[in-house]
């Protein structure tokens, strides 16, 4: 419940205009609710209709996909993009294509990306983008003449200093080449800096494919020191998903002393009590596009079920949620606490909902919300646009010791914030509380009111 009748008229607003949107009332609530705490000291936000602005997005792109598929049928999606915020930088955020994609899902994604790219001290907004596009089952070709398509229309509404589009779900290193291809033929300009997420030959970074699952692993490495006095080693980890935030957060994990029992995907999932066998995995996942149920039949000893969510069935020390939004409920939580988790960090966008969360939080586990745990992915993507404009690339071990460094500072700042607003190691407050100071301080000294 918001204490603060200014943010309950900015939240009843926001429902009254889009009431279906549940996931984006879901995110914009999250950090009103922090914001309750400070927004007392700061009548200049209501004064200047800060927080307003702070919800509503600058500019709301919706057009249509036509494409034609192998059989030679004209096929027609739905196309987005979410310019949220460019306060402190042009719009940064990823594509995503997958069947579930729509308006509210985009705008959460978005929403949050404001206050993630914030946390990152890298010069850049927030945006997300899209299309209810299914890329699974597609031939090499339909995925390329989607995508020349998407980006027919994409491409009057991006720029390197505008707004700068990465992957997400479905959107990964073949979707990104087919984006930029197309962008490059219709601009008939190198602009290396409008995509990240870029193959190496063309301007892409190295470490960028591992950086959202080793920055998750870092920051929960330095949670795990900081506020517990531990670390990975010798920690039995449950990770959601099979993708690549999952495969490399589990790499990292391992790479620092943990034990990877389990991971998964839509369907079902793997549990292998020695220990999860990552060359296999990334054959599996990477290589093949196959489902997570063949690493069961590929290596004795391990077991598959079906149902994504019984993933939270394994006991774990350390719970790393990388699969997709609202997986973990009450319920789950209660699980993963009495089967005796110690720490739990979002690598996926906010896998955990509010009730969730509030377990957690009261049982004592150490929390990391997506906004921080998650923010390495995009932090490397910013580093690709300086590399880019450098016309230069560092190496990995360069790019990798500035990511962590950047998700070392994200977690001091986060813990600083809550200390500040005497809520001492919430870092949802944390988080939400850094990530909105210094978007807002830059809105009202732009006049961006």
């Amino acid at each position: 419940m918001l204490k603060s009748e200014y943010l309950q008229r900015v939240y009843t607003q926001v429902i009254a205009r889009d009431p279906d949107q549940r996931e984006f009332h879901q995110a914009v609530l999250e950090v009103l609710e922090s914001l309750d705490l400070i927004v007392e000291k700061h009548p200049e936000y209501e004064k200047h209709g800060i927080i307003e602005a702070f919800v509503e997005p600058e500019r709301v792109i919706s057009f249509r996909v036509p494409w034609v598929d192998d059989q030679g049928r004209v096929r027609v999606n739905r196309g987005y993009r979410i310019q949220f915020s460019s306060a402190i930088g042009p719009y940064k955020g990823g594509l995503r294509f997958h069947p579930t994609v729509n308006l509210s899902i985009l705008k959460f994604l978005g929403f949050e990306q404001i206050l993630k790219n914030s946390l990152t001290g890298l010069p850049m907004g927030g945006a997300k983008g899209g299309a209810d596009f299914d890329p699974k089952g597609k031939s090499d070709n339909e995925v390329m003449r989607f995508c020349q398509s998407f980006m027919t229309e994409l491409n009057r509404h991006i720029g390197q200093f505008v707004d700068v589009p990465a992957g997400d779900i479905g959107v990964g290193a073949r979707e990104i080449g087919y984006l930029f291809g197309q962008y490059r033929r219709i601009r008939g300009s190198y602009d290396a800096g409008v995509l990240t997420g870029k193959g190496l030959a063309f301007g892409g970074s190295l470490a960028r494919t591992e950086a959202t699952g080793y920055g998750l692993c870092y920051l929960t490495e330095e949670m795990l020191k900081c506020m517990k006095n531990d670390s990975f080693a010798g920690k039995t980890v449950v990770i959601s998903g099979s993708g690549n935030v999952a495969i490399f957060a589990a790499e990292k994990a391992t790479a620092l002393g943990a034990k990877v029992v389990a991971l998964s995907d839509s369907n079902g999932y793997i549990h292998d009590p020695d220990g999860i066998k990552l060359d296999v995995v990334k054959d599996i996942k990477l290589k093949r596009r196959a489902r997570i149920k063949v690493y069961a039949d590929e290596v004795p000893g391990s077991t598959y079920a079906d149902g994504f969510r019984g993933i939270w069935n394994v006991p774990c020390d350390i719970a790393l949620p990388c699969a997709t939004q609202n997986e973990i409920d009450e319920e789950t939580a209660k699980i993963i606490v009495k089967n005796g988790a110690m720490a739990v960090a979002e690598g996926a966008n906010m896998p955990c909902r509010p009730e969730a969360i509030r377990v957690f939080q009261e049982a004592g586990l150490l929390f990391a919300p997506a906004k921080a745990a998650n923010a390495g992915g995009v932090a490397t993507s910013g580093l690709e646009m300086s590399q880019n404009s450098m016309r230069y690339s560092w190496t990995f071990e360069e790019v990798d010791h500035r990511l962590q460094e950047i998700m070392v500072n994200i977690f001091h700042n986060t813990y600083d914030a809550s200390v500040e607003c005497d809520a001492p190691g919430d870092l949802v407050v944390g988080a939400n509380i850094a990530g909105f100071l210094k978007v807002a301080g830059v809105m009202l000294a732009q006049g961006l009111i």
